[in-house]
């Protein structure tokens, strides 16, 4: 562990975690944003937590260099206002939003919570964003800095579910010209009825819908999906996806689950609704992750996202199945030095394991 990182384990953490946890998340993403949009700002924070790129973690997907497989996952930046800083902190790629067709402000405060006895949080978001233009205005206004910009696209809670698809494809056309890939984010527990929109009858619609509206560009697109989703609708999806063309799959969002947490479960109730990240998802997002690759092998690529909050963490995702990695609650929990840590130890692995390459780990443990 770096200097830097006991520091902010010992000292910064203690204090953002004393704030209410969107409070904390609003302070540090302003300081961010002041970095993303100052080349010099960013210029320090890559010589303090940048990562290096050797060409050894490397991954070609999306007709796009990832220089490492790490990236930041959708919740983080809604509003497209910190990517560059990110990069600049070494996460390859950022996956800006989740953003819908209309600004809305999300679900009533306090809608996020901590679980510090088992390195996880609870949100009720809501998907609350300034909505796809102010979104567009931002991303035009700052082009990416050695990121990859990803944007995750939601329904507006205003529309209907079976106006889903328009509503999606106005997100698509509105962020399209800025996005290295885009994302249908169908699996959010904190809108009503979206998980809904994961049903194959549903989902067909809403994929054929953007498309259209990302073709000009050829903007790769995928789907987000629910660690809750039953094992015969993970291989439904699977399928349609494949069906359809889509370019891969991110898996998975939040979980409804709160079975086997550290936290009493009385406390746990009084913080009520919302979607579970972090450690106690990193065994079903694994699964979710191997499952997909049993039945699609290299032919649907996979973000893995959920409970990624080290090296090893990280190298499981891709022996289960992951040709890409995000992390999001970890970062809140493991602080600004989490990228070249992680980074650094993917490298170690991969060189003690003595493989050509990091495509050669991905899927080797994955079942089937």
């Amino acid at each position: 562990m770096s200097i830097v990182g006991s520091l902010y384990r010992s000292a910064l953490r203690p204090s953002l975690f004393s704030l209410d946890a969107e409070r904390a998340h609003e302070l540090t993403l302003h300081a961010l944003a002041a970095a993303h949009r100052s080349v010099f700002l960013r210029s320090a924070l890559r010589s303090t937590f940048g990562v290096a790129d050797d060409g050894s973690l490397a991954v070609d997907l999306f007709g796009r260099r990832f220089p490492t497989p790490l990236g930041i996952a959708a919740g983080l930046d809604k509003g497209a206002v910190a990517y560059n800083a990110l990069g600049a902190m070494g996460f390859s790629f950022v996956e800006v939003g989740t953003v819908t067709a209309h600004a809305q402000p999300g679900n009533p405060r306090p809608r996020l919570f901590r679980l510090p006895r088992d390195g996880a949080v609870i949100n009720r978001m809501g998907f609350n964003n300034a909505g796809c233009a102010a979104v567009a205005k931002e991303l035009a206004a700052h082009p990416p800095d050695h990121v990859i910009v990803g944007v995750n696209l939601g329904k507006s809670k205003v529309t209907a579910l079976a106006d889903a698809p328009a509503d999606y494809a106005a997100s698509a056309r509105a962020l399209g010209p800025f996005a290295d890939y885009a994302v249908i984010n169908v699996s959010s527990p904190n809108t009503p009825g979206l998980r809904s929109l994961q049903s194959v009858d549903a989902l067909v619609g809403i994929v054929r819908a953007v498309r259209p509206a990302l073709a000009d560009r050829g903007v790769p697109l995928l789907v987000k999906i629910a660690p809750d989703l039953a094992d015969e609708d993970v291989d439904a999806v699977v399928d349609l996806a494949l069906a359809e063309g889509l370019a891969g799959l991110v898996a998975t969002n939040t979980t409804l689950r709160r079975d086997g947490l550290a936290t009493p479960s009385d406390e746990v109730r009084a913080l009520g609704d919302g979607g579970l990240s972090g450690e106690p998802l990193r065994s079903r997002s694994r699964a979710v992750v191997s499952r997909i690759f049993s039945r699609a092998g290299r032919a649907l690529p996979v973000i893995g996202v959920g409970g990624v909050a080290s090296a090893d963490d990280a190298w499981a995702m891709i022996e289960a199945g992951a040709s890409l990695v995000q992390v999001y609650t970890g970062f809140i929990y493991e602080g600004p030095t989490m990228a070249r840590e992680i980074t650094e130890g993917l490298r170690t692995r991969l060189r003690s394991e003595v493989v050509p390459s990091l495509a050669a780990v991905v899927g080797r443990r994955a079942r089937g």
